[in-house]
């Protein structure tokens, strides 16, 4: 059995000329408690604090998170930017699931708020990984090289939490990304629901066949 609740983090404020469209838009900070047969994790932990220039930019309205380290056994995180990480520090002890070249990239400097980083007990991961029977890492590369989703198998249906592989639902699946060909085989034609990251919306459908 796996359960999946969805937690509201607080929004944020896109600026016009980042997207590309005619006006500034506001969109959601969502995380994900899914739990499972013994066990329970968090899948992304708000906005991160830190950095005026990134306030300033984007204007961001956080709410509380209201899980804590006796709550979860595991943190995931789709990709290490600071509207993903920002709960992170509240879970020294327990592990944050990350894959290798996402920590290396942002250990590097530059690409999130570099104070979140610290004090986390990353456990690097180098492709998919089986968490639990039913639970499991796929990475899903494109906003970022080591960007990655969490493939939850109910029996009879599917959910992927797919973070911020594409920003909204009516955006999935174009362009084409070749790990869309590994969501399906996963699925085995069973209807299949997408969460997201930025997006209230969610995708339903049967994942096309591998091509």
């Amino acid at each position: 059995m796996v359960a999946i609740s969805r937690l509201d983090l607080g929004y944020f404020t896109r600026p016009a000329e980042e997207w590309g469209g005619p006006h500034d838009r506001q969109e959601p900070t969502l995380g994900y408690l899914v739990r499972y047969g013994n066990g329970a994790l968090l899948f992304d932990t708000g906005m991160g604090e830190g950095s005026p220039e990134a306030d300033a930019h984007y204007r961001p309205v956080r709410r509380s998170l209201d899980v804590g380290p006796d709550d979860v056994d595991l943190v995931v995180n789709c990709h290490l930017h600071f509207d993903h990480i920002g709960g992170n520090q509240r879970f020294p002890g327990t592990p944050v699931l990350v894959q290798r070249t996402e920590l290396a990239t942002a250990r590097a400097g530059g690409y999130t708020i570099d104070s979140l980083l610290p004090g986390v007990r990353y456990v690097e991961l180098d492709g998919e990984y089986e968490i639990a029977p039913g639970v499991r890492i796929v990475p899903t590369p494109g906003h970022t090289e080591g960007h990655q989703s969490l493939f939850l198998d109910h029996g009879d249906r599917v959910t992927v939490l797919a973070g911020q592989a594409y920003d909204f639902a009516a955006e999935f699946g174009t362009p084409y990304r070749p790990w869309l060909d590994r969501l399906a085989e996963l699925a085995a034609g069973r209807p299949a629901r997408v969460l997201f990251a930025h997006d209230r919306d969610l995708w339903e459908g049967v994942l096309p066949p591998p091509r």
